[in-house]
């Protein structure tokens, strides 16, 4: 009888070769986290260095808000020059805390006296230019500094305004 005998198998066909795994460099991934580290670090270092930006409060300091004295407007003729002129103007006080602002109003009378005597001295060309008119708020501080009482060198007036100016 005869043998029956299985064929035998088919060679296997060649074996795909198994695709290598490349190895990424982890170098950029880690100089990538290194270079964000050392950006966050020399941010905060500046930071506490130099403050906050400008315009950005801290938190933890409260901040005071300005106070303001207006004035009535004022109209007084000027000192001749090539024809009659007069000057128009509002002035506002910046003080340093509420009570100033009430001595202010007790010596109105004083300090309105002062300002008169003082802008009706100027010429329209003194007050036309931008030198002209920074050197009258430094006078207006002055003046309003030497109507109030007290003994401290700034009296609470912390600077004058010019919230209006016509000169005709």
């Amino acid at each position: 009888m005869a043998k029956i005998t299985a064929a035998p198998a088919p060679a296997p066909a060649a074996a795909e070769p198994t695709p290598i795994k490349k190895k990424r460099s982890k170098l950029p991934v880690i100089a990538g986290v290194l270079l964000l580290l050392l950006l966050a670090g020399g941010g905060a270092a500046w930071h506490l260095l130099h403050g906050a930006p400008d315009g950005a409060a801290e938190s933890s300091k409260p901040t005071a808000k300005p106070l303001f004295v207006s004035l009535e407007p004022f109209t007084v003729n000027l000192a001749e020059e090539d024809g009659d002129h007069y000057l128009q103007i509002g002035i506002v006080y910046q003080v340093t805390d509420d009570k100033i602002g009430d001595v202010m109003k007790l010596h109105m009378p004083i300090l309105r006296n002062r300002l008169l005597l003082l802008l009706s001295a100027k010429k329209p060309t003194e007050l036309s230019t931008a030198e002209g008119k920074k050197k009258l708020v430094d006078e207006l501080v002055v003046a309003a500094r030497e109507s109030l009482p007290g003994t401290s060198e700034d009296k609470g007036v912390t600077t004058a305004l010019l919230a209006s100016l016509v000169i005709q």
